[in-house]
């Protein structure tokens, strides 16, 4: 008989976010850890939660100097072009867009956003983005247009902002249809204040999306294992930089980025993973999950 998520020992529950982590698909985590989909699936929303919030309380105050900004595609429930009528213009139906800050020093994502790819996103990311940060940094993202405004309104004067312009020749015709044209080029474009041009680069964030393309199953093109939620695709999310960040050795630094960056003092397991989102899931009583009341 299949256990039920809540009664699975902190071994078992570790074995599957390891195993999710590691880029595994619900169906095989499933077969390899001998539970259902649906537990696994469960265990994963609920601990993209408590992944979320803990970063979320933890990356503040960062000694940053230098950050990289990118977005990376993805699609949940269907493409674009194979959505119903009535799931047109909704978001969570279609393209969505993960957008990702990174230290290039400690290379810790610092912050980020599953959105749409316009200015609203772009906005909520530079807010939360400066929000976390101690000292004025350099900025670099690509040439997207609408981090021209957000960067403006979340940090105004007090950053050195530039945008790495990639230039790309057209696409033959052997090339696949997901292979951009050669890129030919780069120009590098100052915005705001006096930003390093040495500095400037997006080489960071851009392997951090193969890093995301290679450890979240939702992400792998030409598969169904992409998201058929959006709730489940962000927590995906959540729960790769948790590890990303807390408990995976970063080969060139030799220890985490959370390490490197000076916010934890020791590389995480994931049985750690697992104890932290006990403690921050509420407890089940007769009629469900506890909620304390609170004012706001």
């Amino acid at each position: 008989m299949i256990k039920s998520m809540n009664r699975l020992p902190i071994a078992k529950r570790s074995a599957i976010l390891g195993m999710l982590a590691e880029g595994m698909s619900l169906r095989a985590t499933s077969r390899l850890a001998d539970v259902s989909i649906n537990t696994v699936s469960k265990l994963q929303v609920e601990a993209g939660a408590a992944c979320q919030a803990y970063q979320d309380k933890t990356l503040r105050d960062l000694k940053c100097r230098r950050i990289q900004c990118d977005e990376i595609w993805s699609f949940v429930y269907a493409k674009d072009k194979n959505l119903p009528r009535d799931k047109w213009n909704t978001f969570g139906f279609g393209s969505v867009w993960t957008w990702t800050a990174i230290d290039a020093d400690s290379k810790l994502i610092v912050s980020w956003l599953v959105g749409t790819r316009d200015a609203d996103s772009a906005s909520i990311l530079m807010r939360d983005l400066a929000s976390r940060l101690r000292y004025r940094v350099q900025l670099t993202s690509d040439g997207h247009r609408a981090y021209l405004i957000a960067v403006e309104e979340a940090f105004g004067a007090d950053i050195d902002y530039s945008q790495l312009i990639k230039i790309y020749g057209n696409a033959g015709e052997s090339d696949s249809r997901y292979s951009p044209g050669e890129c030919i080029g780069a120009k590098q474009e100052r915005i705001i204040g006096n930003p390093d041009p040495l500095q400037i680069s997006t080489s960071y964030v851009e392997c951090q999306n193969l890093t995301m393309r290679m450890s979240i199953r939702r992400f792998t093109r030409l598969t169904n294992a992409f998201s058929k939620k959006l709730e489940n695709h962000a927590a995906a999310v959540a729960l790769h930089f948790m590890h990303y960040n807390f408990a995976r050795i970063h080969k060139t630094l030799r220890v985490t980025p959370a390490m490197e960056a000076g916010v934890s003092d020791h590389v995480w397991s994931i049985e750690e993973i697992v104890e932290m989102i006990d403690r921050a899931t509420p407890k089940s009583g007769p009629r469900g999950p506890y909620k304390k009341a609170h004012s706001t």
